[in-house]
């Protein structure tokens, strides 16, 4: 690319993972396009692991508004300044569009950028648009949503949203040719389990009995990974060790990808980038929503997979021993019913996400917008997605 058409874009997104993730991986295929991206973020984004080098974090106030009405003031001035700050740095950096992901971060941001007549975007990873978004929907040029369905996303909105789904890590995206590994009738029955980056203490308390309820020739072939809060550890290694089940257990796994790879059977909590990783790379999963999640993403997040086949969902009040052991005998009491469940989820990945992201970004502010935006020529059912139809599925939640 030449200079001449190299051009700057900013991504704004709240301090966790989930708003990161797909920010990252934007960021990495417009710097491979030859562009200059900058973050705007809180203080745990802006030192969270996995921030590309090349992406200087810029931190901004950022208000938070609970349910407290009376620190709603303070929240308030709070976004006014970094609105002041954001448009400091767009003076400078003269950004051809300001890419939000949600989180508080993003509201003054995209606040700074509307006031400034610069082309903004927001990118929606759940299944329910979020609370900053659903405040910037009305004010933002386009929509990019994760899934087809898409509640709280008013119907006047339809007409700038695009589907592109959830950009996901390099590491993971490449093991989508792999294929589902060898699950046979006498050989090793490989589970994952982690809920989230500190892991789930329902997970840690439920999952160990499940897995001994099983059939005796599908119990005696486990092969157990899981992620364990730290408090959680001992107690939970005790609990296989009792049930003679081979387990390793750790706080974190720093090659999760390949762990990944190696599963027949993923068990979690159901947060986007999960389902997102889980659809990239094709594997079957037991999920278990988070019941505390915001607007109840997470369980908005399974529709599409478990419609699809490719998951079950247990909500946690249904999450017992017996219950998960049902569950996985079903799915995996004959090979071919895992491999079909692989399959299924593989489907319902959208690997081409980022890319799809960084063409909806980069026809703002440059030359004329495209007359079709493609938002998923590539995926994994092979067919263009329309954006009219993607349209046509979503709908209005009631607040």
């Amino acid at each position: 690319m030449t200079a001449a058409s190299s051009r700057h874009f900013v991504l704004a997104a709240g301090g966790t993972g989930g708003h990161l993730t797909p920010a990252f991986a934007l960021a990495h295929e417009l710097e491979r396009r030859g562009h200059h991206v900058a973050l705007i973020t809180d203080e745990r984004g802006a030192a969270i692991p996995g921030k590309p080098d090349f992406l200087p974090a810029h931190v901004l106030p950022a208000g938070r508004f609970g349910k407290n009405p009376l620190r709603w003031p303070g929240a308030i001035k709070s976004v006014m300044e970094g609105r002041r700050m954001s448009r400091q740095l767009y003076e400078s950096f003269e950004p051809s569009a300001v890419v939000g992901f949600g989180g508080y971060p993003a509201l003054p941001a995209l606040l700074g950028a509307k006031a400034m007549d610069i082309p903004t975007v927001i990118h929606e990873q759940n299944a329910v648009l979020g609370r900053v978004n659903r405040l910037l929907a009305g004010r933002v040029n386009a929509i990019a949503t994760s899934y087809p369905d898409v509640d709280r996303l008013k119907p006047k909105h339809l007409a700038k949203t695009h589907l592109v789904g959830n950009p996901v890590r390099p590491g993971v995206l490449s093991l989508r040719d792999e294929p589902f590994p060898a699950f046979t009738e006498d050989g090793l029955f490989r589970v994952l389990v982690t809920g989230g980056s500190q892991g789930a203490r329902v997970l840690s308390e439920v999952v160990p009995d499940g897995l001994s309820m099983l059939a005796p020739a599908l119990r005696a072939r486990l092969q157990v990974t899981q992620q364990c809060r730290p408090e959680d550890l001992d107690a939970v290694r005790a609990r296989y060790a009792n049930h003679d089940i081979p387990a390793e257990l750790a706080t974190y796994f720093e090659d999760m990808a390949a762990r990944l790879a190696d599963a027949h059977l993923f068990i979690g909590r159901a947060g986007a980038s999960t389902i997102a990783e889980l659809t990239a790379v094709g594997r079957p999963a037991i999920l278990v929503p988070l019941p505390i999640a915001t607007d109840d993403h997470q369980a908005a997040n399974v529709r599409e997979v478990v419609k699809a086949g490719g998951a079950r969902s247990i909500r946690q009040h249904g999450f017992t021993a017996k219950e998960l052991a049902k569950q996985i005998n079903a799915m995996a009491q004959r090979p071919e019913t895992l491999a079909n469940a692989a399959h299924a989820a593989w489907n319902c990945g959208r690997p081409d996400a980022a890319k799809d992201l960084a063409d909806l970004v980069e026809s703002f502010g440059g030359a004329d917008m495209m007359d079709v935006i493609r938002v998923g020529s590539n995926n994994a059912r092979g067919a263009t997605q329309d954006v009219e139809a993607g349209q046509g599925a979503a709908r209005e939640r009631s607040e």
